[in-house]
């Protein structure tokens, strides 16, 4: 069993810092967290991730490790002995674990983005169709993978309800951020039966933001942006 130091450097909105302190939690390990101010991030960010300078960044006896996927996958390795193991054992269901992680930040997040975020009506429209997409394959992934069982990995939470589940607050503000219902109880049963029973565990009682501040942070982001917009093209005329 590893031990030593952890100390986890995150910002509280951040679902990938999200997908982290869930999995320390559900390993039951002891860390310092350091919240980060983005708009002047710290020495300590800076030096521990040199290459992105993003959080979330896990510092492991003064050894860092940057990127959620890469750290959640860490947590499991080097804390094996603690509680249940996120990746299956199986080779190939591991790669389908990670194959899936890969799509949620490939497709999901960036069609969220686009809905939320597009420039025009149009681009925003692209990005609600692309998402509702997105989310029915999630909801075959979810079918193939659980084999009828509460989680994406059967029984018990593993790798890919944790990368999943770090998004619930946004995707659950998604209505009142895009308009749209993410899950829906006609279209993806099982993941709105799967993100209510995730949404239970005390890992995400913990570590999850709670849905009314990230909308309110994310309409108050969008109101800013859209002022300095209008100031911008207000001094070019």
């Amino acid at each position: 069993m590893a031990g030593g130091e952890l100390k986890l450097l995150g910002a509280w909105l951040s679902v990938w810092v999200c997908r982290v302190r869930i999995a320390l939690h559900l390993k039951d390990l002891s860390y310092d967290y350091v919240e980060e101010d983005l708009e002047n991030k710290s020495d300590l960010l800076l030096a521990s991730n040199p290459v992105h300078k993003k959080v979330p960044v896990l510092i492991h006896d003064s050894k860092p490790i940057s990127e959620s996927l890469v750290i959640v996958q860490y947590i499991d390795e080097a804390f094996a002995g603690n509680g249940s193991p996120l990746l299956p054992a199986d080779p190939h269901e591991r790669a389908t674990a990670r194959f899936w992680a890969a799509y949620i930040d490939d497709k999901l997040v960036a069609a969220w983005l686009q809905a939320f975020r597009g420039k025009t009506d149009e681009e925003k429209l692209e990005g609600t169709r692309q998402l509702l997409v997105v989310v029915e394959t999630l909801e075959g992934a979810l079918r193939e993978c659980s084999k009828g069982k509460p989680f994406f990995s059967g029984d018990s939470v593993g790798f890919l309800d944790v990368m999943l589940g770090g998004l619930l607050s946004w995707l659950h503000g998604t209505k009142a951020l895009c308009g749209v219902e993410f899950f829906d109880a006609t279209k993806t049963p099982l993941l709105l039966a799967w993100a209510e029973r995730f949404g239970a565990l005390d890992a995400a009682k913990a570590t999850l933001p709670d849905v009314g501040e990230v909308v309110e942070f994310a309409k108050t982001r969008r109101a800013k942006e859209a002022a300095a917009e209008a100031e911008a093209a207000a001094a070019k005329n």
